[in-house]
């Protein structure tokens, strides 16, 4: 499977970020380039999904981003690792489900070196250690160019969350690796390339 691998070190602007995977998607589209594994953090943001509902934002004065993956609103902040992917399936399995899934058992995969015990939600797309969300995800495809991917809260201030409902949830918590495991928290990249490779390599 070719597949660039980027790491950002620093947080990366969520806008910035979308016209770089735009981009990305038109130069797949073009044959200009391979698909795209992009790991990194946003600065504090709120975004709103093609399903959300101003209903769901609790305190008014937040600005929130209207964005073209699916899903409703979420929060990106500092600690939260983002999983972005732009990846052609053209040239794969084309089943939007099988490419959620292989998302969701990717992120299980993760939880489970800290000793958690994710589980996916057919209701409620992400990942629930319990009843508390853990990770979000939003795709998007565009000629069969799967793009946007899958938040992971690892040690994020999840009071961030209380001025949404986060994904529509009403009375439902969120939870972090930090909050849950007793395992130290290090290497988180090199350990989420090397599942999110491994899963990919089976479409």
């Amino acid at each position: 499977m070719s597949i660039e691998i980027k790491i950002s070190k620093t947080p990366i602007k969520y806008k910035y970020a979308m016209k770089l995977l735009e981009k990305r998607v038109n130069d797949i589209k073009n044959r200009k380039a391979s698909d795209l594994l992009w790991l990194l953090e946003h600065p504090k943001i709120y975004t709103k999904g093609i399903r959300g509902s101003d209903n769901d934002i609790i305190d008014k004065r937040i600005e929130v981003i209207s964005t073209n993956r699916g899903g409703k609103i979420t929060l990106h902040n500092p600690g939260q690792k983002i999983i972005y992917f732009v990846i052609d399936l053209n040239k794969k399995k084309k089943d939007i489900r099988n490419f959620v899934q292989i998302i969701e058992k990717s992120i299980i995969e993760f939880l489970k070196l800290y000793d958690i015990n994710g589980k996916p939600n057919r209701k409620n797309i992400g990942i629930w250690v319990d009843k508390k969300k853990i990770a979000a995800i939003g795709i998007k495809v565009k000629k069969w160019i799967a793009y946007h991917g899958c938040s992971i809260n690892i040690n994020n201030n999840l009071e961030d969350y209380l001025k949404i409902n986060p994904c529509g949830l009403k009375n439902q918590d969120v939870t972090s690796v930090s909050k849950i495991s007793k395992k130290k928290i290090k290497n988180l990249n090199d350990k989420l390339i090397k599942i999110f490779i491994k899963n990919l390599s089976g479409i």
